[in-house]
C-alpha cells in the first residue's frame, strides 16, 4: 500500500501539492472566519467539587456563575474623594456590560471584607450569568472589561484585572520561528544541502498550518484549553521534521545507490515510511487514550495533540514524495562545503562504529553507567507532587499576575484562590447548623478567614466562602481540602440533613489532580503493555520487547525527574524565567508518556530494524549491533537534535505549564537518544547475546509485520 501511495504521489506531484496547499488556503481561511473559541472545562462528574457548582447551578444560579477580580491599590488609600470616585465610575460601566449580574463594590456593606487591613488595597468581585467556559468564550464581554479598566489613567492608583478569564493568551509565534531555525541548522549541518534540508521544514509546515487550523476549528466543537495550540505546534514541528529526515535520508540512501527518483521514492517511503507510519500512529493512540480519562479539558488536549501528529504523518507519505517527484537527483544542490559527506567506509570508521566496539568489549561497565546515570536523573521523581500552579506563575506582564501579588499583599496568599462550601439545607433553621460549620472551619489553624453563611431566598441552599492562610498552589491548601471533606465538614453537620460540598477552582484542581494520580498508573501499565505487544510482533521475539518497556519507562522516570528538579524544587528557576516554583500540572506526566512512548518507539524501531536486519544477513549478534548502530546513529543523533531544540525553543513561551511540557520533552529526547539509544540498548543487546531474538514455537502463531522493508526488492513500475 505504502509502495501505491508513494508512486501515486511522485507521478502525480501536481496534483498532490495543489490538494495540499487548497487544503491548507481553505482550512486556514475557516479557522479564521470562525474565530477562535478555547476554553478550558474543569467538568469532573462525581466529585465534591463539580457537586457543588451543580448544587449552585440549581438552587443559587446567582452564585453559580464565573466570577473575576478587579484589584487595585491606592496610595492615597481607598477612600479618598478621587480614588472613591475613580473606583465607582469603573463598577458603573462594568454593571452595563452583557452577562455581568453583578458587581460587589468594596464601598458596599457586603464587600466591607474586600477593605485590605491598612486600607490600601481592595478588590472589586465581577459576578457573570455564565459559567468559565462560556464566558471564555465570549470574548466580547472580556474585552469590554479590560477596555474599560485599561483606559482608566488615574494618577496614584493601580488596576489590575485577577482571575483566569483575563488571563493572556499565549504567544507562540516567536517561540515557533527560534524552533524552526533552530531545525534548519541542524539540518543543514546534516544533509550539507540548502534543497535536501528545505524538504522536511515544507513537510512540517505544511503539517503544522493544517493541524493548528483544524485544532481551532475543533474549538467550537469541544473544550480546549488556550494552550492548545502551542501544544500541539511544539508536538507537529518536532515530529513532523524528524519523519521526514527519516524518509528523505533514505532517498538519499537509494540515489548514493543509483536507484532512479522514482525507484528511491518508493523505497524511503516503504521503508523509512513504514517506520513513520508506526511511530505515528503509536503517538495517536496513546495521544487518544487519553480521551478515556473522562475530563473534559483532558480529552481536549489528547484529541487537539492527536490531530497535528496525524496530519504531520499523512504529509510525510503522501506530499513529501510528490515533493521529491520535483527535486529528483538534484536534491544535493547548493551544498555547504564540508557538510553531509560520508560514505558507508567512512561510517565505519568513524566515531560511532569506533564507539560501537567500545560497548561491544565494555557492555557491563557501559550498561552499569548509563543504568546509574539514568537512577541519579529519576531519583527525584519518587518526591513529584501533582496539582496546578496558580497567577504566581505568570510573567509580571500578565495583568492577572500583578492582580495576584495585590491581593497577596492586602489580603495574604490564600485570598487568590478561595474555597467555596455550597451547603444544601431544609430551611431557615439549618442557618444554626452553618454557624456551627462556620466556626469549625475558622478554627482550623490555615484558615484566614470563614465568612457567615449567604442563603438563597426560599433557604433551600447556602454558601460560606473560606480563605485559606496558604497559596492556591501549595500543599497546606491540599490538605486542608482534606481535612475540610474528612473531618471538619462532617463532625460539624453531625446529626442534621445539612450536606456541603467543597467548590470554587482551587477545589476543582484538586479533584482533577486525584482522578489523574489514581489512573495514571493504569494509563502508563496499558501504554507499556500495549507497546510491549507490538515489538513483540514486529521483532518476533520476547527479550527486546522487554528490555525496550523497561528502559523507556526509566527514560520517563528520569524525564520526570528532572521535571521535579527545576518546576517543583526550584534549581535553575531563574534561568527558565518562572515565577515561582509549584508543582507539576497534574496532566503534564499523562501528556509527556503519551508523546514520549511514541518518540522513543520512533528511535527504537529505526535503531532496532537495522540491528535486526543485520543480524538476519550475518547470523553474528555482535557485529550486527555495531552495524546498526554505526548505520544508524548519525540520523537518531540529528533527528534528536532537532526534537530537542525544536522542544527547548517552547521554554522561552510565557505559560508555565507550555515551559514544562517543552522542558519535559528536550529532557526525555535527550536522555532517550544519549544514554538510552545509543549506552543502553546496545549495551543490553551484547550481554544478552543470541537470546536477544529468542522467540518459543508457541507464539508463532502471531501475525508478522515488517516496520522496515529494508530487504523488499524496489521494481521500476511501469508508466
Amino acid at each position: 500500500m505504502l509502495a501505491k501511495i508513494a508512486l501515486f504521489s511522485f507521478r502525480k506531484r501536481w496534483l498532490v501539492l495543489l490538494v495540499w496547499v487548497a487544503l491548507l488556503s481553505g482550512i486556514t481561511y475557516w479557522s479564521r472566519t470562525a474565530g477562535s473559541a478555547f476554553s478550558t472545562n474543569f467538568k469532573l462528574p462525581s466529585s465534591d467539587s463539580q457537586a457543588a457548582l451543580d448544587l449552585l447551578q440549581t438552587r443559587f444560579p446567582a452564585r453559580s456563575g464565573a466570577t473575576g477580580d478587579l484589584v487595585f491599590k491606592a496610595d492615597a488609600g481607598i477612600q479618598d474623594r478621587a480614588v472613591r470616585a475613580a473606583v465607582e465610575s469603573i463598577i458603573s460601566r462594568i454593571q452595563q456590560v452583557s452577562h455581568v449580574t453583578s458587581v460587589v463594590s468594596p464601598y458596599s456593606q457586603e464587600g466591607t471584607t474586600q477593605v485590605s487591613p491598612n486600607g490600601h488595597i481592595a478588590r472589586v468581585v465581577i459576578q457573570f450569568d455564565q459559567n468559565n467556559e462560556d464566558i471564555q468564550k465570549n470574548t466580547a464581554t472580556l474585552n469590554a472589561i479590560k477596555n474599560i479598566v485599561g483606559g482608566e489613567k488615574t494618577s496614584g492608583i493601580q488596576f489590575e484585572l485577577g482571575g483566569q478569564l483575563f488571563a493572556g493568551q499565549p504567544n507562540i509565534g516567536a517561540t515557533e520561528i527560534i524552533g524552526i531555525v533552530a531545525a534548519i541548522i541542524i539540518l543543514l549541518v546534516a544533509f550539507g544541502s540548502v534543497l535536501a534540508m528545505g524538504l522536511p521544514i515544507i513537510t512540517a509546515l505544511f503539517g503544522i498550518g493544517i493541524g493548528a487550523a483544524a485544532v481551532t476549528l475543533l474549538g467550537h466543537v469541544i473544550s480546549l484549553p488556550d494552550f492548545t495550540i502551542e501544544l500541539a505546534s511544539m508536538i507537529g514541528i518536532g515530529v513532523g521534521i524528524d519523519y521526514a529526515l527519516f524518509i528523505v535520508t533514505r532517498y538519499r540512501q537509494g540515489l548514493a545507490e543509483r536507484l532512479s527518483p522514482e525507484q528511491a521514492t518508493i523505497n524511503a517511503i516503504n521503508t523509512a515510511g513504514r517506520s513513520v507510519i508506526f511511530a505515528g500512529f503509536t503517538v495517536v493512540i496513546s495521544l487518544l487514550g487519553m480521551v478515556l480519562m473522562n475530563i473534559t479539558f483532558i480529552q481536549g488536549l489528547g484529541i487537539g495533540a492527536a490531530t497535528v501528529v496525524a496530519v504531520t504523518m499523512l504529509a510525510s507519505i503522501t506530499l513529501l514524495p510528490a515533493v521529491l517527484g520535483f527535486v529528483g537527483n538534484r536534491i544535493d544542490r547548493l551544498r555547504l562545503p564540508g557538510m553531509g559527506r560520508g560514505s558507508a567506509k567512512q561510517e565505519e570508521q568513524g566515531i560511532w562504529y569506533r564507539w560501537g566496539k567500545v560497548l561491544e568489549h565494555h557492555a557491563l561497565a557501559a550498561f552499569l553507567i548509563g543504568l546509574a546515570l539514568i537512577a541519579v536523573l529519576a531519583f527525584p521523581a519518587l518526591s513529584i507532587r501533582l496539582g496546578s500552579s496558580d497567577a504566581s506563575s505568570r510573567p509580571t506582564s500578565d495583568t492577572t499576575r500583578r492582580a495576584y501579588d495585590l491581593e497577596a499583599e492586602g489580603f495574604g496568599a490564600g485570598s487568590n484562590g478561595p474555597l467555596l462550601l455550597a451547603a444544601r439545607i431544609g430551611g431557615q433553621a439549618d442557618l444554626e447548623v452553618l454557624k456551627k460549620v462556620r466556626q469549625a472551619v475558622q478554627a482550623d489553624d490555615n484558615v484566614a478567614l470563614a465568612t457567615s453563611a449567604v442563603p438563597n431566598q426560599d433557604f433551600s441552599a447556602a454558601i460560606i466562602q473560606v480563605i485559606p492562610k496558604t497559596s492556591p498552589q501549595e500543599e497546606g491548601t491540599v490538605d486542608l481540602i482534606v481535612r475540610l471533606r474528612e473531618k471538619i465538614l462532617p463532625a460539624a453537620t453531625e446529626g442534621s440533613d445539612v450536606q456541603v460540598h467543597i467548590g470554587g477552582l482551587t477545589a476543582s484542581f484538586e479533584d482533577i489532580t486525584k482522578v489523574l494520580s489514581d489512573r495514571l498508573p493504569l494509563f502508563i501499565g496499558t501504554v507499556l503493555a500495549l507497546s510491549f505487544i507490538l515489538i513483540t510482533i514486529v521483532f518476533r521475539s520476547i527479550l527486546i520487547p522487554l528490555k525496550a518497556v523497561l528502559l523507556n519507562l526509566l527514560s520517563i522516570g528520569a524525564a520526570y525527574g528532572v521535571l521535579v528538579t527545576v518546576f517543583q524544587r526550584g534549581f535553575g528557576e531563574s534561568l527558565l524565567g518562572l515565577g515561582s516554583t509549584g508543582p507539576i500540572e497534574s496532566f503534564v506526566p499523562m501528556m509527556l508518556f503519551a508523546i514520549l512512548f511514541g518518540l522513543s518507539m520512533d528511535y527504537e524501531v529505526f535503531l532496532l530494524s537495522r540491528i535486526k536486519e543485520e543480524y538476519d544477513r550475518t547470523g553474528d549478534n555482535n557485529l550486527a549491533i555495531v552495524q546498526g548502530l554505526t548505520r544508524t546513529a548519525r540520523v537518531i543523533t540529528a533527528a534528536a537534535a532537532i526534537m530537542i531544540t525544536v522542544f527547548g525553543s517552547f521554554i522561552l513561551g510565557d505559560q508555565r505549564v507550555i515551559k514544562e511540557f517543552g522542558f519535559g520533552l528536550s529532557v526525555a529526547v535527550l536522555i532517550d537518544a544519549s544514554i538510552v539509544r545509543l549506552i543502553l540498548v546496545p549495551a543490553t543487546m551484547e550481554l544478552l547475546g543470541r537470546a536477544n531474538w529468542w522467540f518459543p514455537k508457541w507464539l508463532n502463531w502471531l501475525p508478522e509485520v515488517h516496520v522496515d522493508a529494508g530487504g523488499l526488492e524496489v521494481r521500476e513500475q511501469d508508466n
